[in-house]
């Protein structure tokens, strides 16, 4: 969402922080705690680490693990990231305790706990890192990496240290069956936390094979998209015919089905999901992009 005005924009940002801290606070309580599944993250850490070291505490552990984090993320993204985070963590874990001391969510059948629990854990992630913001922990560490793995979805990254720090909880702890189910959890977050991130910026991407190509990349043109054509030669027919290339948002898919169709019926639509498309229109690339 492109606010100009920076106090609107600053206001817009915390409030979508104050949002996803409500939500993890919620998904925490109502679905996790209860059913003791395991969230992994550097609160996982700092649980392994107080078994075998009981004088460290997990609150304080956890944040002294989060300290390097931080450092790091300042260096690569300024102190925005910082202020932003230690507001969401406060926040969040003001949240997490007061909801907890007014109402006391029941256990429930621990995969509909881990189905809703990861939807909801996903969203609330994923409009963090919207915003330029996290709550520590595994986010921040899945942010960093994102510089040195483009080629990974950020829910991914969060995924793979989940799924290792529950595994280390399942053999500390010798809870197998709650680490199944912690990562069942986080795998769909995983997939929640990439539709909130990427969501709005997947497009569709048409091949439109016709011999009216002219009629229709104009009236494509008079719908103020864009368009490509590319050269090709029939494979049965050896004709040669040029192909018309469109990228558009899901939205305009059935207009341009119907403006294709009313051309010509016998067009030949190849549609196809585009993961991401950055340029007028669409996103736009920058150094800091998940």
């Amino acid at each position: 969402m492109k606010i100009k005005n920076p106090v609107l924009r600053r206001l817009y940002e915390y409030g979508i922080i104050t949002l996803a801290c409500a939500l993890y606070a919620l998904c925490f309580n109502w679905f996790f705690q209860p059913n003791n599944i395991s969230m992994g993250g550097f609160t996982g850490v700092a649980q392994i680490l107080n078994h075998f070291v009981p004088v460290l505490p997990i609150g304080i552990t956890s944040i002294v693990l989060n300290i390097p984090l931080f450092y790091i993320g300042v260096r690569k993204q300024g102190v925005k990231l910082l202020i932003s985070s230690l507001y969401a963590m406060t926040v969040s874990s003001l949240f997490l305790d007061a909801l907890a001391a007014v109402y006391t969510f029941q256990a429930m059948e621990p995969l509909l706990a881990c189905v809703y629990g990861g939807v909801l854990l996903g969203i609330s992630m994923g409009l963090l890192m919207t915003v330029g913001s996290t709550t520590g922990g595994t986010e921040l560490a899945a942010r960093l990496l994102k510089y040195k793995l483009r080629n990974l979805s950020i829910g991914r990254l969060c995924l793979s240290i989940d799924v290792l720090v529950i595994s280390l909880y399942a053999l500390t702890f010798r809870s197998i069956n709650n680490a199944l189910y912690g990562i069942i959890a986080m795998y769909i977050s995983s997939l929640a936390m990439d539709a909130v991130v990427y969501g709005s910026i997947n497009a569709k991407i048409a091949y439109i094979i016709s011999n009216q190509n002219g009629a229709i990349a104009q009236r494509l043109l008079d719908m103020d998209l864009g368009i490509t054509l590319l050269d090709g030669r029939g494979g049965y027919s050896g004709n040669e015919k040029q192909v018309v290339l469109c990228a558009f948002k899901r939205s305009q898919i059935a207009a341009i089905k119907a403006a294709v169709t009313e051309i010509d019926p016998s067009a030949f639509i190849i549609v196809c999901e585009a993961h991401e498309v950055l340029g007028e229109g669409f996103g736009e690339y920058t150094p800091d992009s998940l």
